[in-house]
């Protein structure tokens, strides 16, 4: 958490006294520890002291741009830090919004193909020989469940286009009774009384209808949008929505599949789209007070090291 411009095991060693980084280096590169144990010590820390009853799961994934090879679940890849596909190392987040604050309660790296369908690989990197691919949703499903199954408490579950497009990952949510607020794409298909519709060709018919101004997030400003909501058909229990969102200034639009266990207001979908920038916060301030693009160790236990 040092005040540095530059963060590696030297600067951090001489920042904390230490006559040399050797101490530093133990800790990321060859100490054992459970790295799970910590995550689990640090949710508990965040939940109690965070904790809200109408708290936001958010998911997300950022990557770290990278040289080589050798650094665990490395690869051409596309990370939003670079804005483009760059060798790089990605891994899915998992952060608890409430209205006391936001932090990340746990983690999972995200090991491509190409890592999983060469073993010889993944034994060098130190990665467990039961390591299998997984999707990025698949990624947020495990960490949400794990949340839940730990006891904790959480109303909502947010992310981006990745994660409310897959329906395995909005299942998995309704099953448990957990209600979600996903962006999804134009071209997101869904089901009305009148029939089924392209996201964007339902909001054609609702222009008109998106009337009431709201304030979404606070990570960059207040922004001032327009929003609709359209119920949609489902015979299973709880409700379910297509949210429509137009920007004031460009009209340009954007879509998220809702459900909740019972019928909520429109504002509260809204505030729950409006929590998934949370994350981008924390990703700011993670990397730059924690040095998470500073220190990109190559082996499997060194990077659990980091992002716990």
């Amino acid at each position: 958490m040092a005040d540095l411009p530059r963060k590696n095991c030297w600067t951090i060693a001489e920042w904390a006294g230490e006559t040399t980084p050797d101490g530093m280096q133990h800790l990321l590169g060859r100490a054992k520890w459970d790295v799970d144990q910590v995550r689990d010590d640090a949710c508990g820390y965040v939940v109690e002291h965070l904790q809200d009853d109408r708290a936001v799961l958010v998911v997300d994934e950022t990557g770290d741009v990278t040289k080589g090879t050798g650094t665990v679940g490395v690869q051409r890849q596309y990370t939003g830090t670079a804005g483009r596909i760059a060798n790089s190392q990605v891994a899915v987040y998992l952060v608890y919004a409430g209205q006391r604050g936001h932090a990340a309660v746990d983690r999972e790296l995200y090991v491509p193909r190409s890592w999983t369908s060469d073993p010889d690989r993944c034994r060098a990197a130190g990665l467990a020989e039961e390591t299998t691919f997984a999707t990025k949703p698949e990624l947020a499903t495990r960490m949400v469940a794990r949340f839940l199954d730990a006891g904790h408490q959480a109303a909502w579950v947010a992310g981006d286009e990745v994660y409310g497009g897959n329906p395995k990952l909005r299942t998995a949510l309704e099953e448990r009774g957990t209600g979600y607020v996903l962006a999804v794409a134009c071209s997101h298909e869904v089901t009305t009384g009148a029939g089924k519709f392209r996201a964007d060709i339902l909001a054609r018919g609702t222009q008109a209808g998106l009337a009431e101004a709201l304030r979404r997030g606070r990570a960059k400003g207040h922004r001032f949008y327009d929003w609709a909501v359209i119920d949609l058909a489902d015979p299973q229990p709880g409700s379910r929505q297509l949210l429509i969102r137009r920007n004031r200034r460009t009209g340009e639009l954007a879509y998220y599949r809702c459900y909740s266990p019972a019928s909520v207001a429109l504002t509260v979908l809204v505030a729950v789209a409006g929590s998934r920038w949370r994350v981008e916060e924390f990703f700011q301030s993670g990397k730059g007070l924690a040095a998470l693009d500073d220190l990109r160790p190559a082996s499997a236990a060194s990077c659990e090291a980091r992002i716990a």
